[in-house]
């Protein structure tokens, strides 16, 4: 689930990419903006998997997952020789900041809502 979660917000930054700077192009136009992100954000699960950190918590583990999909995303990006404009460097930190960090902030009030509270 938390895989899928970030894999989402991936595709939501290239979605929003596509439609805004390259409106009807085509499904691969899509997988090439999200694919460098796609597999940062997979391998960052994979880290904190063999490390056995819980990948839900927003702390450390979520920033983690952003930081890794954000920079070997950025990184993955210019090796394969898209372009790093600075206003899709912000737009990309904030964008992935707010839904990668957002989900889990949700997910933690929404599990706390529901668990009582411990007498004492």
């Amino acid at each position: 689930m938390p895989l899928l979660a970030d894999l989402l917000c991936v595709l939501a930054l290239a979605l929003g990419g596509m439609r805004s700077h390259e409106p009807g192009e085509s499904g691969w136009v899509l997988l090439a903006i999200a694919w460098p992100f796609a597999v940062a954000a997979v391998l960052a699960h994979l880290l904190l998997a063999w490390r056995g950190r819980p990948v839900r918590r927003v702390w450390p583990e979520g920033a983690v997952v952003l930081t890794v999909t954000y920079a070997l995303g950025m990184l993955l990006r210019a090796l394969a020789g898209r372009g790093l404009a600075p206003g899709f460097l912000v737009v990309a930190a904030l964008f992935l900041a707010a839904t990668m960090l957002g989900w889990r902030l949700v997910t933690l009030l929404v599990v706390r809502r529901r668990t009582p509270a411990t007498p004492t």
